[in-house]
């Protein structure tokens, strides 16, 4: 189990410490995701793909038996467009070295993971890396499993052996830390104005009205 902190200021995420591996959100896999409404998984994770982009934050691909499963999905290949995603035969992703090598060649230990399903192909790294020293983060709603019950079950077990499970959105927000970080914010507006639901809108709303105060001289 990892030994890092569990709370304080060093235990939220920063873009230098973070490495991001999102897996198997492939066709099949959809096809039997009953855990949450696909379309939602489909924006989270693809949001959290975009934050990582907008904060420099490496993130690994990666796909299972890509030839009967389908290809990634092709708004996350989007984001990456001239990465290949590592196709594996193995279910449990940390047994695959490629994945593993790719991870620590970043030389970052706060792993945060997404993929599908909860149960199977997210837990069974997550609680591997988690037990070789990496401060172990899924992002449970960019994440699915084959039903509620089972993604309920996989996350408790996986908060038994140490893991964080956080949200998309909160990851971003970890990252960002301050509104002063002017580098980022405008890729945070324009991430949370495509993703993030009500919030995106409040932003838009907001960026409207300080348009409109602006153009009227208050």
């Amino acid at each position: 189990m990892s030994t890092e902190a569990k709370n304080g200021l060093q235990a939220l995420l920063t873009p230098e410490e973070s490495v991001v591996v999102l897996i198997d959100h492939q066709p099949f896999q959809f096809t039997n995701l009953n855990s949450h409404e696909p379309s939602m998984v489909v924006n989270n994770v693809v949001g959290l793909a975009k934050a990582a982009k907008v904060f420099d934050v490496p993130t690994i691909l990666t796909t299972v038996l890509e030839e009967r499963g389908g290809f990634l999905l092709q708004a996350l290949q989007d984001v990456f467009p001239e990465q290949k995603p590592i196709d594996r035969t193995f279910i449990n992703t940390w047994q695959d070295e490629r994945v593993v090598d790719a991870v620590k060649a970043t030389g970052r230990k706060k792993l945060i993971i997404a993929g599908l399903w909860t149960e199977i192909c997210v837990a069974m790294p997550a609680i591997q890396a988690a037990g070789e020293g990496f401060e172990v983060f899924v992002v449970t709603d960019a994440s699915g499993g084959i039903s509620a019950e089972a993604h309920d079950m996989a996350v408790r077990r996986m908060v038994q052996a140490g893991v964080v499970p956080i949200t998309w959105l909160a990851v971003a927000g970890e990252w960002q830390r301050d509104w002063a970080r002017e580098e980022t914010v405008q890729g945070m507006i324009e991430v949370q104005t495509q993703h993030a639901g009500a919030t995106g809108v409040a932003f838009a709303w907001e960026t409207q009205l300080l348009a409109n105060r602006s153009g009227s001289g208050v």
